[in-house]
C-alpha cells in the first residue's frame, strides 16, 4: 500500500530496516536453533534511540508516535519476530512509567531503560488465568512499607534476561476481580526466581519462561499508580501490545511474501520460471492482497493511538486478530511456492511459519479477540 510518510517517520523506518537487516537477519536463523537472546541486537536498538521510543523527550526518550512504533517494530520482524517481540514488551513497560509512574519510579527506572542496560518485562499470564485478568491470581500483601508477592507467571518474554518487571496481580484486600493493581519487581528482589525455560515451537530467542514469586518483597514505592487501580491506566500503554503483534505479523509476512516472490521468478522447471504458471501467480496474489489488507487495517489502529480523541479498542483488536491470522496464512501459502525445499530448514519459511504462529497466542488469543470484539460490537462489556 501507499502511504505518505513524513520525514521522522522515514527516518525511522530506514534506520530500523538498516539496523535489523544488517545486525539481526544475519543471526535470526541460529537463534532460533540455539534459542538464543537478542541481547547483541536489542543493545544497537538501544544505541539508536529504539528502547526509548515510547518514552516522551522530556523524560529522555525519543519520543516517537506509536505510528513510528509500528513502523519500527515490522522493520525489526522482518528480520528477526523474536526480538521485535522483546523490543514491544520493553516499550510497553517504558510506556507505562512515562505515562502512569510518578516522578521517583521515572528516575529510578527509565534511565536505564532507555540506554538498554536494564530491559523491561510484562507479567500477566499465569498458570489458571491464561489471557483471562479478572483470574489473575498473584496476591501481594501489605507489610509495613513492602508488599509481599506471592504467585506464578508463565510464557514471559525475555523472562530472565530482564530487569524491570512489570507484574499484573492483586492485594489480598481486593474484593471484585477487576481490582487489578501493578508493580515493578526488580530483579534482584528477595523472594524472586525463575522456573522453567520454555522450549517454544516459534518465536524461540525470545526466551519466554516462568516467574516465580515467593514471598517477594517489594517496596510499596514500586506500585503503579493507585491501588487496585491498574484498569484506570491499562488503556494508556496496552494499546502497544495490539499494534505491536500486528505489526510483527506484518513484518514475517513481507518477509514470507519477499522470498516467494523471488522463488517464483528464478526458480526454472523445464526451462521456465515457475512463476509463468497460473498457480503460482494465484498464491502471489493472494499472499499479497491479505498483507496489503492487515497493513492497511494494522497502520489505520496506530494513526487512531496518535489522535486527538481516546481510542477505541475495536480497531485495535481488529488489527491484531486479523493480522496474525493472516500471517499464517501468508507464510503457508509462501511456503507452499518453495515446494519441497520451503519445507526444509535450510530455507527461513518453515520458521516464519512457526513464528507466526505464535502471535496468535501472544497478547490476548485470537478466540478471546473474536469473543470480546463480538460482545463489543453489540454492546456488551468485552467479558
Amino acid at each position: 500500500m501507499s502511504i505518505n510518510l513524513n520525514d521522522d517517520q522515514k527516518m525511522i523506518q530506514e534506520t530500523a530496516t538498516k539496523i535489523a537487516q544488517k545486525e539481526l537477519a544475519p543471526k535470526a536463523a541460529q537463534r532460533d536453533i540455539e534459542g538464543t537472546f537478542p541481547k547483541d541486537g536489542l543493545q544497537k536498538l538501544a544505541e539508536a534511540g529504539f528502547l526509548s521510543m515510547t518514552v516522551p523527550k522530556p523524560m529522555g526518550g525519543s519520543g516517537a508516535d506509536n505510528f513510528s512504533f509500528v513502523l519500527a517494530t515490522e522493520a525489526i520482524a522482518r528480520a528477526c519476530p523474536s526480538t521485535a517481540l522483546v523490543f514491544i514488551t520493553h516499550n510497553i513497560v517504558a510506556r507505562a512509567l512515562a505515562v502512569a509512574g510518578n516522578d521517583e519510579q521515572k528516575g529510578r527506572f527509565l534511565p536505564a531503560m532507555i540506554a538498554g542496560d536494564r530491559l523491561g518485562a510484562f507479567a500477566a499470564t499465569e498458570p489458571n488465568s491464561g489471557s483471562f485478568p479478572f483470574a489473575i491470581a498473584t496476591k501481594a500483601t501489605p507489610n509495613g512499607d513492602e508488599y509481599a508477592v506471592n504467585g506464578t507467571k508463565i510464557f514471559i518474554t525475555g523472562a530472565e534476561e530482564a530487569e524491570v518487571y512489570l507484574v499484573v496481580l492483586r492485594l489480598d484486600k481486593a474484593k471484585a476481580p477487576p481490582e487489578l493493581s501493578a508493580l515493578f519487581i526488580e530483579k534482584e528482589a528477595p523472594g524472586f526466581t525463575f522456573g522453567k525455560k520454555e522450549d517454544c515451537m516459534g518465536l524461540r530467542a525470545a526466551s519466554d519462561g516462568e516467574l516465580i514469586f515467593q514471598d517477594c518483597r517489594v517496596p510499596k514505592a514500586n506500585l503503579l499508580g493507585e491501588e487496585n487501580g491498574y484498569l484506570a491506566v491499562m488503556p494508556k500503554f496496552a494499546g502497544l501490545a495490539m499494534v505491536g503483534a500486528a505489526a510483527i505479523s506484518l513484518g514475517i509476512a513481507q518477509a514470507a511474501v519477499d522470498a516467494a516472490v523471488e522463488h517464483a521468478k528464478t526458480r526454472e522447471v523445464a526451462g521456465q520460471p515457475i512463476g509463468q504458471h497460473q498457480g503460482v501467480q494465484y498464491l502471489i496474489a493472494e499472499t499479497s492482497t491479505s498483507l496489503a489488507a492487515a497493513r492497511a487495517l494494522t497502520y489505520s489502529a496506530a494513526c487512531q493511538l496518535d489522535g486527538p480523541q481516546p481510542p477505541s479498542p475495536l480497531p485495535l483488536y481488529m488489527a491484531k486478530l486479523h493480522a496474525t491470522e493472516m500471517a499464517i496464512e501468508v507464510a503457508h501459502k509462501a511456503l507452499q511456492v518453495h515446494g519441497g525445499t520451503g519445507y526444509s530448514r535450510e530455507l527461513p519459511l518453515e520458521r516464519y511459519y512457526r513464528d507466526a504462529r505464535g502471535l496468535t497466542l501472544h497478547f490476548t488469543p485470537s478466540e478471546m479477540l473474536k469473543s470480546m470484539l463480538g460482545r463489543m460490537i453489540m454492546g456488551m462489556p468485552p467479558f
